[in-house]
C-alpha cells in the first residue's frame, strides 16, 4: 500500500508545480487516485491543515521570497499567485506574515516560511488499532441536513449539533448518526440522523437518504479519542491495508448512548466504506 502514500506525495508535488496556476482539488485528488471528498479528509488528517490553506500558505511563502529578493511590483506578484487585486493580496499577505507586501520589500523584513509537505510512512512498534470489517445491507437514515465547507467544517459541525439539541431537535432526531455525503468535492452534506422507520411520517425539515449495500471498515473509540482515531485511520490503517481500498463518497459516525458520568467515555464508531482490491 506504499503506492497509496506515493499517490499522496504526487498530489503534493502537483500542487508545488502549479502554485501560479488555478489549482482544482479534483486534479490534485486524481494524482492520488481517490475522490475529492476522501482526498480532502486524508490530506487534513495527514498534514493537520486543509488543502486550501496549504495552497494559500505555500503561495504566500513564495510571494514573500519574490518580493524580498527582486525589484518586483506588488501587483505583479499578486496576479501571479491568483489574486485579482492588490488589496485582497495585501490582506492575505498581512494575515500570514504579519507585515504588508511593501514592508516585505524592505531589507531585514521578518517573513514566515511554510515548507512543502513530505509524506513519510513510519512503522512504530507497540501500538494496535482496533477495527472490524462489516458487510451491511442497504439502509436508510432520516435526519436534518446542512451543507458545509471542508475549510470550516471542523468548527461548524459541532455548532450544528449544539443548535440541533438546543432547539429541541433531539426529541425528533436523537442523533444516532453523523453522516457526511459528498456534494461537489469542497462542499459536503452532513446529516444528524437516526434509522428511518418507514411506518412513521418524516418530520418537517428532515429527509431520508439510502446508503447502498457494501463493506465497511469500522473503528470503535470513545468520544474523547474520536479525532485521534480518525487521524490514525488515515495515517496508519489505510496506508497499511493491502486487501481493501476506499469506496463511496460518504462516511459515518455512529454514536452510542451518552455516558452520564463522563461524556468523553461515550461509545463511538467511525464507518469507512471500502471494497476489495
Amino acid at each position: 500500500m506504499n503506492n497509496w502514500i506515493n499517490g499522496i506525495q504526487e498530489a503534493i508535488e502537483y500542487i508545488e508545480t502549479n502554485l501560479t496556476q488555478d489549482i482544482k482539488v479534483k486534479d490534485v485528488a486524481d494524482k492520488a487516485y481517490v475522490s475529492e471528498f476522501h482526498f480532502q479528509r486524508i490530506f487534513s488528517a495527514l498534514c493537520g491543515i486543509s488543502i486550501a490553506e496549504y495552497i494559500r500558505n505555500r503561495r504566500m511563502t513564495l510571494a514573500a521570497k519574490e518580493l524580498a529578493a527582486k525589484d518586483t511590483k506588488v501587483l505583479d506578484v499578486a496576479l501571479k499567485y491568483g489574486y485579482d487585486s492588490p488589496d485582497s493580496f495585501t490582506r492575505a499577505f498581512t494575515k500570514f506574515h504579519g507585515i504588508t507586501p511593501s514592508q516585505a520589500k524592505e531589507t531585514g523584513a521578518s517573513l514566515k516560511d511554510y515548507a512543502p509537505v513530505r509524506i513519510k510512512l513510519s512503522l512504530e512498534g507497540g501500538t494496535m488499532m482496533e477495527y472490524k470489517i462489516v458487510e451491511k445491507a442497504a439502509f436508510t437514515v432520516m435526519g436534518r441536513k446542512r451543507s458545509f465547507d471542508t475549510e470550516t467544517s471542523y468548527q461548524e459541525i459541532p455548532k450544528f449539533w449544539e443548535e440541533h439539541f438546543k432547539d429541541g431537535g433531539g426529541e425528533i432526531v436523537c442523533g444516532m448518526y453523523g453522516l457526511c455525503i459528498d456534494s461537489d468535492g469542497r462542499y459536503f452534506d452532513y446529516l444528524i440522523a437516526d434509522n428511518y422507520m418507514p411506518w412513521k411520517e418524516i418530520p418537517e425539515g428532515c429527509e431520508t437518504i439510502t446508503l447502498p449495500a457494501g463493506l465497511w471498515a469500522v473503528f470503535p473509540c470513545k468520544q474523547r479519542t474520536l479525532q485521534d482515531t480518525n487521524t490514525r485511520m488515515w495515517r496508519e490503517w489505510l496506508p497499511n491495508c493491502k486487501e481493501y481500498k476506499l469506496s463511496g463518497n460518504y462516511n459515518i459516525e455512529l454514536y452510542g448512548p451518552p455516558c452520564q458520568e463522563d461524556i468523553g467515555e461515550s461509545y463511538v464508531e467511525l464507518w469507512l466504506p471500502i471494497e476489495k482490491l
